[in-house]
């Protein structure tokens, strides 16, 4: 879909119609990747929900439990704005959520908005960021911190029965 979208918040919305109706196999690739996310956070969230009735997060599995929930946070953060990015209606009230929620944080807020969405209003800039954080920093990210999650149940074994 990289090949096809271009984040500019005046063709966002036409280009993902292009993906869906002319691009070869466009509509397949880009319900796929919704399916699939969908699927993502229903099997983290039953892998959370196992991880905790197995008592997994007591010690000596700290480590194992504090980058899992930083993998929860980034795959929460990609559903978030991988929503945005088609610049609907839905993607920009997202947006708009998003900053609002950052902005009810006490000191940090502006920098923290001006950080994540690229200025205090949403445009052009947070659209640019968004893609950003959705193609390359969080892919980045999740993947350092999934080296640290594996490693660290390599080390320490699994918590219980499978």
């Amino acid at each position: 879909m990289t090949f096809y979208y271009c984040p500019t918040v005046t063709e966002a919305f036409a280009f993902v119609l292009y993906i869906m109706t002319e691009a070869n196999f466009g509509w397949l690739i880009r319900l796929v990747h919704r399916w699939w996310a969908s699927m993502m956070v229903l099997m983290m969230i039953l892998h959370v929900f196992r991880f905790y009735l197995t008592s997994g997060f007591k010690k000596p599995r700290e480590l194992t439990w504090v980058t899992g929930v930083v993998l929860v946070v980034l795959t929460a953060s990609f559903g978030v704005i991988g929503y945005s990015l088609p610049q609907d209606q839905i993607g920009y009230w997202a947006i708009r959520i998003v900053t609002g929620v950052l902005e009810a944080i006490p000191v940090i807020r502006l920098p923290l908005v001006e950080l994540l969405g690229g200025s205090a209003s949403v445009g052009q800039s947070t659209l640019t960021c968004f893609y950003s954080l959705h193609t390359f920093v969080l892919p980045l990210l999740t993947t350092i911190f999934m080296l640290i999650h594996f490693l660290t149940i390599r080390k320490q074994g699994i918590s219980g029965p499978l």
